[in-house]
């Protein structure tokens, strides 16, 4: 081996320990970087007998990367599920607690107002002659009619807010296809320029990570190094260029009011329309929220409301027979022409109200509730208490009936359809607390194994300090012999120098 020859090796190592410590500070200053993929400096022997670095690579683990974004999206459908069932659940968190007067129900849930409204109506069988009876009852009847109207504005307000959100989704999804659009170019053409694109495929599955949380994907490279996303239906969101995410804001979901679906150059993705339905990611959930569960407890209390009007209805009590049709009693709905068929109970929850006619403080009279007349108080053909018995107790009787006879709910409800109005409302809270308590439970579940998910990619991916103090003090060693081989070589230089 000729000096130069031993010059050019040691020149090629310092070089190369040049840049494996620069790959080494880059790797621990990124330690807490999210995202941060650690990089190696791939050292080869070069045809002159020294080293070089052929190329600085990214590690990178694609496998767990798809199972991290799949437990984001999945993650967060369950979340945005989790989120809506909890502000509803807020409207029946119920207890009991022990009064003077016996058990009163202690929330804000139809089944509790119903329990106490059921115990008004029996105190008040029990002392027909007492004014502050009639009115109890009146007053317990009013929190019933509280209770629908406060759930139903729930059920609207659930709605509403997740349509909302399905808009900031749908616009976050474009803006960030637009910039995968930008990094992934850099990357194609670093790519074909020899660059080191780490910082850039760092950036990229960021994103994609971002996008997952918003809407289930998948993904798929070229050859060239370019990337393009699918919906994990199937549907293109990105291939060399991004498609257009559209969708409609509907303003205030009230019941019956059917929200806009996200669409895909004109195709939608979700909703029963759609061919390929998106399975997870917020957009998911929030559609799910939306369109189905809330709707269906809001079914449910409009269900309550109708039989209330129904069950609580006045018959013609004439003598002479006219055959007047039946009119909302106790319970009614603003403007009603009549008693609603179950055909048309939509919405009811929201406008129920105790019949001004029985109200006192609106210039009503509560001892309609015993006597009859609540539909027509200037008339006589709906009376019952047509003697005008001060300790009459038979149309009582019928109203405290009425909530525990079987009635026809509609299966739209889900749960049920041949049951009192009193336990129809008592398995609608069942209901809502089970859906709260499962959709909680399963966003707990899936938190942990995208935490795990997650843990494990950078495990595989990310910086070890460790690690890269042991391959620092490689590098050192590497540097010494070098160096003591730099001084050997230039003292027989100089020895050479000497003797000429």
């Amino acid at each position: 081996m000729t000096l130069s020859t031993a010059f050019n090796i040691i020149n090629s190592a310092f070089t190369t320990i040049g840049t494996q410590t620069s790959t080494i500070a880059s790797n621990v200053a990124n330690a807490n970087t999210p995202g941060y993929s650690r990089e190696i400096a791939n050292q080869v022997t070069d045809p002159f007998g020294g080293s070089e670095i052929a190329s600085v690579t990214r590690v990178a683990d694609d496998a767990l990367l798809d199972q991290v974004n799949s437990a984001t999206s999945d993650s967060s459908m369950l979340s945005a599920i989790s989120s809506g069932l909890s502000t509803l659940a807020q409207t029946v968190s119920d207890s009991s607690s022990s009064t003077s007067t016996g058990a009163l129900s202690n929330g804000n849930s139809p089944s509790a107002m119903l329990a106490n409204f059921d115990d008004a109506l029996v105190t008040y069988e029990a002392s027909p002659t007492s004014a502050q009876s009639a009115q109890a009852a009146v007053t317990a009847a009013q929190n019933v009619t509280a209770s629908l109207n406060t759930g139903a504005a729930a059920v609207t307000e659930v709605r509403t807010q997740a349509d909302q959100s399905i808009a900031t989704a749908v616009s976050n999804v474009n803006s960030l296809l637009g910039q995968f659009q930008t990094v992934n170019n850099d990357i194609v053409t670093g790519l074909a320029g020899g660059a080191n694109v780490g910082p850039q495929e760092d950036q990229r599955d960021s994103i994609l990570t971002q996008i997952s949380q918003q809407i289930g994907i998948t993904t798929s490279t070229n050859q060239n190094g370019s990337m393009s996303i699918f919906t994990d239906s199937g549907v293109t969101l990105f291939q060399v260029t991004p498609v257009q995410l559209t969708f409609q804001p509907s303003g205030q979901l009230g019941a019956g009011v059917t929200g806009a679906q996200v669409m895909v150059d004109g195709t939608p993705i979700t909703g029963s329309q759609s061919t390929m339905p998106i399975q997870s990611g917020a957009i998911a959930g929030l559609v799910q929220l939306r369109d189905q569960i809330a709707p269906e407890y809001g079914a449910q209390l409009d269900q309550i409301a109708g039989n209330l009007i129904s069950g609580f209805s006045e018959t013609d009590q004439s003598s002479t027979n006219t055959g007047l049709p039946a009119e909302p009693g106790l319970f009614t709905d603003p403007g009603a022409s009549g008693v609603p068929n179950s055909a048309n109970y939509t919405g009811l929850a929201a406008s129920i109200e105790v019949n001004p006619s029985v109200d006192p403080a609106q210039g009503g009279d509560a001892t309609l509730l015993r006597d009859g007349g609540i539909s027509d108080p200037s008339g006589a053909n709906y009376t019952y208490n047509t003697t005008g018995d001060s300790g009459y107790t038979a149309r009582l009787q019928q109203l405290v009936t009425a909530l525990k006879t079987p009635a026809t709910f509609s299966a739209g409800g889900g749960i049920g359809s041949d049951t009192s109005i009193a336990d129809y409302a008592n398995s609608s809270v069942g209901w809502l607390q089970g859906q709260n308590a499962q959709a909680s439970s399963d966003a707990s579940y899936q938190s942990s194994l995208l935490s795990q998910s997650s843990s494990a990619l950078q495990n595989a991916t990310g910086v070890n300090l460790d690690t890269e103090l042991t391959n620092m003090l490689n590098i050192e060693n590497s540097y010494m012999t070098s160096a003591k081989l730099l001084t050997t070589v230039t003292s027989l230089l100089q020895s050479l120098i000497d003797a000429a």
